[in-house]
């Protein structure tokens, strides 16, 4: 019976998501790109509650889902969509697009929408990326990650964890746990972005170019990473 709640749960919140990509015509991939870059920006806005410019310095790849929804009625569900960007030689690389799926059985009402980030700390995480699906918690070491400045005296996240999870809701910024939940392509915001099929692979190690919708994002990105630079 949870099995069968959990499964209706998460197709309401896809139907939902496909509603709302399909509205006025609108390009929502680029739309998505856009709102992950003022999610990035407002977020270090308030560096005192952002992220530890030494964790972000360390990060191989960022991924933003900007209004994560979660909700239910005895079982939880999270479903959201969002974009990722990982280093490369010649800076930030081409957007991948991905959803996130995961929910935990537990007596929970009512719903909300938050803003989710996740850092992929290191090559074994980005590997993980590049396969285009892997569990959080299973395939990939996850983590709540540390808020702050600066994360002096606190080393945890540099010894154990493949991912750094953060999530802001009714202006609160804190860690996250994510254990359990699945990240794979969103293949309909690929095709939607770029005009055809392209890997996880190709666009994250810097294989094409960007297209102009991603632009804001990565000047985000970039921006980010000059800062924690310094």
């Amino acid at each position: 019976m949870k099995k069968f709640l959990f499964l209706t749960l998460i197709l309401s919140l896809c139907a939902c998501s496909f509603a709302e990509e399909k509205k006025d015509g609108e390009t929502k991939a680029a739309d998505r790109a856009q709102a992950a870059a003022a999610v990035l920006n407002e977020i270090q806005g308030a560096p005192d509650k952002g992220i530890p410019q030494e964790v972000l310095g360390s990060a191989e790849c960022v991924a933003v889902v900007p209004s994560m929804l979660k909700g239910g009625f005895i079982v939880g569900g999270k479903y959201g969509r969002g974009l990722a960007s990982c280093r490369t030689e010649k800076g930030w690389s081409a957007p991948a697009f991905f959803v996130v799926t995961g929910g935990s059985f537990g007596f929970q009402i009512g719903g909300q929408a938050v803003d989710l980030v996740m850092l992929i700390m290191n090559k074994d995480g980005m590997k993980h990326l590049l396969s285009s699906q892997f569990a959080l918690g299973a395939d990939a070491s996850v983590a709540a990650g540390p808020v702050g400045r600066h994360a002096e005296g606190n080393t945890d996240w540099k010894m154990r964890s493949e991912v750094l999870t953060y999530s802001r809701a009714r202006g609160l910024f804190a860690g996250v746990s994510l254990n359990g939940a699945v990240v794979k392509q969103d293949k309909d915001s690929t095709r939607e972005f770029y005009g055809r099929m392209v890997p996880f692979r190709t666009s994250l190690t810097g294989e094409i170019n960007p297209p102009a919708g991603a632009h804001e994002f990565l000047a985000s990105l970039a921006q980010w990473a000059q800062a924690a630079a310094k």
